[in-house]
């Protein structure tokens, strides 16, 4: 068991606009919002990071990039390109989607090759990385692979979702994933969690990090119920 406040909740999540018309303004509010709340880390797309990892100027909280996003099907060297000009432009974490088409072709040397690279990229940084798997398009099987061969490269975390697929984060795959990597490698469930007890079911099944653009919502709930419980803590099964 493990105790959570509304800090600890705070700094599970991932604050997320990933939308194509995402204007500056928006940016500016996803950022200040990350500040209120005392987010982890703002959620953008890679040509956002030198914008935002200015709004955040001055405090923990990190610029995320999405790479190679949301489909994946970008040659490693262009998936390098975008992850180094993204730490140029300021981002401390990454979150690459791997090539879904040469992990069903069971092409495992590729997906090595590919996190390889884009981990040493990141880690010679100092940068958080993380894979983006998108389980909606991946059997157990695949997942599992795709876990395994994380357990041996050891990116920072491996990812269920992008969100735009055609299914998001689901329990089953995050317990998958987690009894998988075990403690080599953290999980982070992002995609349609909207709500208070999908996130604290996330976190019981494994994810050390949530990704969602409902974030706000969701501590507003949990501080509720709280405030409701007469409690500064929330015990969750880990």
């Amino acid at each position: 068991m493990k105790e959570y406040s509304i800090d600890d909740f705070c700094q599970l999540i991932d604050h997320t606009n990933l939308h194509a018309d995402a204007t500056k303004a928006d940016m500016k509010k996803l950022c200040d919002e990350a500040k209120e709340y005392h987010f982890k880390m703002v959620a953008v797309n890679q040509v956002q990071s030198q914008f935002c990892s200015k709004q955040l100027a001055g405090t923990d909280i990190h610029t995320g990039a999405a790479i190679a996003f949301p489909l994946g099907q970008v040659s490693i060297a262009g998936k390098e390109f975008e992850t180094k000009d993204a730490i140029e432009n300021g981002a401390n974490e990454i979150d690459y989607v791997l090539n879904i088409t040469e992990l069903k072709a069971k092409n495992n040397d590729y997906i090595e090759d590919e996190m390889s690279r884009i981990v040493t990229i990141c880690h010679q940084a100092n940068v958080l990385c993380k894979v983006i798997f998108e389980n909606c398009y991946l059997t157990h099987t695949e997942i599992v692979r795709a876990a395994e061969i994380a357990k041996k490269i050891k990116p920072d975390f491996i990812k269920t979702s992008t969100g735009f697929g055609t299914g998001g984060a689901t329990v089953a795959d995050v317990q998958l994933m987690k009894q998988t990597v075990g403690d080599a490698v953290h999980v982070k469930a992002a995609g349609g969690i909207r709500n208070s007890d999908d996130f604290l079911a996330m976190i019981e099944a494994g994810a050390d990090r949530i990704g969602t653009s409902s974030g706000i919502k969701i501590i507003n709930a949990l501080k509720k119920r709280m405030a409701v419980d007469g409690v500064q803590t929330i015990q969750l099964a880990r």
